[in-house]
């Protein structure tokens, strides 16, 4: 019976062993057994590649060692506003013809809390330095870098959702109800790094975006954020319950200026109650709303969106098992890689006569191709998850795309909330001047109340200006929105399913020559 410590001491060597395989060079006799310079080391020396070698033609593809540190595509598609390029040291000549926006967001720092609380890890917080490199000239200078916390993160993308509404605006990181705790761990700060890095560099990516005051503050302007903070919840609350008896009987009107935002909680109790109304009556009241959505267009693009974005679900999920059967046959190939190694070494300590020894080179040849396959398909995977990935940003963008056709349409439940109130303070008037009409004399009480209704409804009819050009001023953007996703859309696409297969067929022609060569080499052995 084999010793515990004897086997734990063989199987280190065997993985020792292994390792040295994969360092194995193939234009090496296959008869040794002996170490090799590492692929690291081959890679720095091996001669410049066409770039566009592997688009065109795979018949002289990249070396294994190329192959393990390099996308076959990487020469050819560029990332999506090139932020990974941000630390390079001069600007390119296409840099200088066209506008850029590049964002990297690094090193976390952890910083005191100035408030005292009981809640373990809420204490401190952790801001990220944010460099940004531009020729935009709405930026003062080309190179800056600010630092940021999270909680500035959701200001900006509050603030643009109430300034550019009607605009698919990239969804923020989420907040953890747990952050606290969660602040804790190494890997969630990084991963919320990662995600506000990709968040930042999507709005960089947004032709009006890109532009606004608000995101230039954010990556410019050092110190807390100069926007204008909205009141707490509790203090909107407050208010809403002081003016609540007043709003009831109908004697505060929807002002313009506020009805170009949409409802917020209980500073709007009034309209939010009104708008609600509203809403319940078009579901359920049976008449139809005097003004409706009648863009044929839009309705149609709506439903087309709807049915892309189940599938685009479909085809993520498929990408997904794709990516999780890559990942398991290059594990079972290196363990079956790890499983001859320890073969070939049974039969060289067993070994007597050099047909034995003849038998072990090629096993040992087998162990070799199939750990560098497996090293291959990880780095297939990997290419895979970065290629197809565009699916998930696709459905998150259809989440965006929701966001603003409901302000669309919270735009348009607000000009037929005082469609409404006008046609009811018209009515209101009408029956009090009938009543007032069959006193001599008139009511003055009467009479008093109809001019406040007049005056009331002339501030309605102004703020319901306001709100139609709002609706229409969101319609357009969601107009031109949907034009500007579905040519980005082509192109993405296009990129995806172009390095998807680039990466597909370089890698299968690879591991084929891995496999050509070990079927060469044991063509001449004799089993007889």
């Amino acid at each position: 019976m084999m010793d515990h410590n004897n086997h734990h001491h063989s199987t280190d060597d065997s993985s020792e062993f292994m390792e040295n395989l994969t360092l194995h060079d193939n234009h090496q006799p296959s008869s040794q057994i002996t170490d090799f310079p590492e692929i690291s080391a081959i890679a720095d020396h091996l001669p410049a590649k066409n770039p566009n070698s592997s688009l065109n033609s795979f018949v002289d593809p990249p070396s294994y060692a190329d192959a393990m540190f390099r996308s076959f595509d990487a020469e050819s598609i560029a990332e999506i506003n090139g932020h990974n390029r941000l630390n390079s040291n001069s600007f390119s000549s296409s840099e200088e013809d066209s506008e850029f926006l590049y964002i990297s967001v690094s090193d976390p720092l952890k910083v005191p809390e100035s408030s005292n609380s009981i809640v373990p890890g809420a204490n401190y917080y952790y801001n990220y330095l944010i460099t940004t490199r531009t020729n935009l000239d709405n930026f003062s200078s080309t190179e800056f870098s600010v630092r940021r916390r999270f909680s500035e993160v959701v200001t900006l993308s509050d603030r643009l959702s109430e300034c550019y509404r009607g605009f698919v605006i990239p969804l923020r990181p989420d907040k953890s109800i747990m952050e606290s705790q969660m602040m804790q761990k190494t890997e969630f700060v990084e991963q919320r790094r990662v995600a506000i890095d990709k968040y930042l560099n999507k709005l960089a990516a947004h032709p009006t975006l890109r532009k606004s005051d608000e995101l230039r503050v954010f990556l410019e302007v050092e110190g807390r954020l100069g926007f204008v903070k909205t009141i707490d919840v509790a203090s909107r609350m407050l208010d809403g319950v002081v003016k609540l008896p007043g709003q009831l009987i109908g004697e505060t009107a929807m002002v313009p200026e506020e009805v170009v935002q949409p409802v917020k909680g209980g500073r709007d109790l009034f309209r939010l109650f009104k708008e609600l109304k509203q809403a319940v009556s078009n579901d359920w009241g049976g008449v139809k709303p005097s003004v409706v959505e009648e863009d044929k267009e839009f309705l149609e693009k709506k439903v087309r969106l709807n049915d892309l974005q189940q599938q685009l679900s479909n085809v993520s999920e498929q990408a997904e098992t794709l990516v999780k059967a890559q990942q398991d046959i290059g594990e079972t190939m290196g363990e079956l890689g790890l499983a001859f190694v320890k073969l070939t070494k049974f039969e060289l300590d067993e070994a007597i006569y050099e047909c034995q020894r003849a038998r072990a080179a090629d096993m040992k040849n087998m162990a070799t191709a199939s750990v560098k396959a497996s090293r291959l398909y990880r780095e297939l995977n990997a290419q895979t998850v970065k290629h197809l990935d565009k699916l998930h940003d696709y459905l998150g963008m259809m989440l965006a795309v929701d966001n603003a056709f409901t302000e669309r349409s919270n735009a348009l439940l607000t000009v037929q909330t005082l469609v409404t109130e006008l046609s009811s303070l018209q009515s209101r008037i009408e029956k009090l001047e009938i009543a007032s009409s069959k006193i001599f004399g008139g009511d003055r009480s009467r009479m008093h109340k109809i001019e406040e209704l007049k005056e009331t409804m002339k501030v309605t009819e102004d703020a319901k200006l306001c709100a139609v050009k709002e609706y229409e001023r969101i319609k357009e953007n969601n107009k031109n929105e949907l034009a500007r996703i579905d040519k980005e859309r082509q192109s993405d696409f296009l990129n995806m399913l172009k390095g998807f297969v680039v990466n597909q067929a370089g890698y299968a022609e690879k591991m084929a020559n891995v496999w050509e060569k070990v079927a060469e080499e044991t063509r001449g052995y004799d089993v007889s």
